[in-house]
């Protein structure tokens, strides 16, 4: 993989290896006092190219490194890091407790699909390597595990000789972190803050972010750089969608992201039951991550938004009629269940998972409807669903064509990254305006958007990696 784009910042240097030009991949050097520290870690997702990077032969600038930090537990962002194992990293991987948490169940998570994919490879011959084998194991997982070293939010801490972190709330699941890193320098210090994934104060789970610190230069997402979320009231959205099916007696699909999208969905239908504008129907979640992901949400009140309390067993978070499934043969028996029901389950953008078989079984029926609520990666079935599903008039699930006749729908304003409204506005508002803002983690026009909106009402240059 060639190198994206190097700075020269204060006589450190900062090189990026993913989120340029794209959404996933998130991955960057910074080289300071000789030392040297990742940046999030991330997998490329999404279409065939990008994932193939995956396998590509890490870079030279990403072996012998000193120590990795992660924003957030999204596996864009961790996603990579049992795969630097292979490269000889033993060094400390920091990040917030809440994130540590997360990830290793996502991490897990993803250790157990490598090898599934890999079992199935070698036992149908599908894949041209004789034999497959796994990105990484569960055991690269629960060794890299072992390496976690947890930050507290707000205080200065040493990761390397000369280089101090402080973390401050992104607001966009829970323990995700904005990064900023002081850099000592005989005259004075340089500030770099990366911005992870942004939050934007809107959700009914999750704080808002912090303010952004004083710092000289800023490297800002740029996920929805060139749109503002649909102003439309997530409540009155979902609202609207399950009085249908329950009036149709059909079912509400919903792809969740296990991490985050799942958690604000079942909250907000908690919420209007307990408003009386629904009638109470079975609520089922159909991930056995998003079970576990659940809980964790609940233990971290410390990124919970102020005005919310969830009570002893969380009566009052879950929806009254709400169940979990666990089990391969639970998920199957769900696809045959009769409505109204609601289903949540993953992936988020269909790239694989329980989700699948809900879909092949349920987009068929016309009174059905399929309702996104998270970010569709450009070349994932779910954007293909999202945008083409009814033009096209079918979807391939397990290389078969499945009619889409169920509405297609989606409520963008239930996103957990901020909007470009939401970006320009968190910079402006900062104490001291960063002199330089790097933008990653974007496709090429809301990146190249976000740049010319930051330059036209912040006066601040903004350089897009694209």
């Amino acid at each position: 993989m060639e190198r994206i784009r190097t700075f020269q910042i204060n006589g450190s240097t900062l090189e990026f290896f993913g989120a340029a030009g794209e959404v996933t991949g998130s991955r960057a050097v910074l080289t300071a006092h000789r030392k040297r520290i990742l940046i999030d870690c991330g997998l490329f997702q999404g279409e065939k190219s990008s994932r193939e990077k995956n396998w590509a032969a890490i870079p030279e600038a990403l072996t012998g490194l000193d120590a990795i930090l992660i924003t957030h537990a999204h596996l864009d962002h961790c996603g990579f890091l049992p795969r630097m194992l292979s490269v000889g990293f033993k060094g400390p991987v920091y990040c917030s407790p809440g994130t540590r948490d997360l990830m290793r169940v996502i991490l897990l998570d993803s250790a157990h699909l490598q090898e599934e994919d890999a079992e199935y490879a070698n036992r149908t011959g599908y894949s041209h390597h004789k034999p497959a084998k796994p990105l990484y194991t569960v055991k690269d997982v629960q060794q890299i595990l072992r390496q976690v070293r947890t930050l507290p939010m707000g205080g200065w801490q040493t990761v390397v000789p000369g280089v101090e972190v402080q973390l401050t709330r992104a607001g966009h699941i829970i323990g995700s972190s904005c990064a900023r890193f002081r850099i000592k320098g005989e005259k004075h210090d340089a500030h770099i803050t990366f911005s992870g994934d942004l939050g934007h104060g809107r959700q009914e789970t999750i704080e808002a972010p912090d303010p952004l610190p004083e710092t000289e230069y800023l490297v800002l997402e740029s996920t929805y750089g060139d749109r503002v979320h649909d102003p439309q009231n997530p409540f009155d959205a979902l609202q609207g969608y399950i009085q249908q099916i329950y009036k149709n007696q059909s079912a509400l699909v919903i792809p969740s992201f296990a991490v985050g999208r799942a958690q604000e969905v079942l909250f907000l239908v908690r919420m209007l039951e307990d408003q009386g504008r629904i009638p109470q129907i079975p609520v089922i979640l159909d991930s056995p991550m998003a079970e576990d992901a659940t809980a964790i949400y609940l233990a971290h009140p410390e990124d919970h938004p102020p005005n919310i309390s969830f009570e002893r067993k969380q009566r009052n978070f879950f929806p009254h009629r709400f169940e979990w499934t666990r089990s391969a043969q639970e998920s199957i028996e769900l696809t045959k269940r009769r409505g109204p029901i609601i289903i949540l389950s993953a992936s988020g953008m269909l790239q694989g998972g329980r989700i699948l078989h809900h879909l092949k079984t349920r987009l068929a029926d016309p009174r059905n409807i399929v309702v996104f609520v998270g970010y569709q990666a450009e070349g994932t079935k779910g954007w293909f669903l999202k945008n083409h599903g009814k033009k096209e008039g079918a979807l391939r699930i397990h290389h078969e064509p499945i009619p889409v006749n169920a509405k297609i729908e989606s409520i963008d304003s239930l996103s957990a990254h901020a909007d470009s409204n939401d970006l320009v506005s968190w910079v402006k508002n900062s104490t001291k305006k960063p002199e330089q803002i790097i933008l990653n983690h974007g496709q090429p026009a809301a990146t190249l958007a976000l740049a010319q909106k930051i330059k036209a009402e912040l006066g601040i240059k903004a350089v897009p990696l694209i």
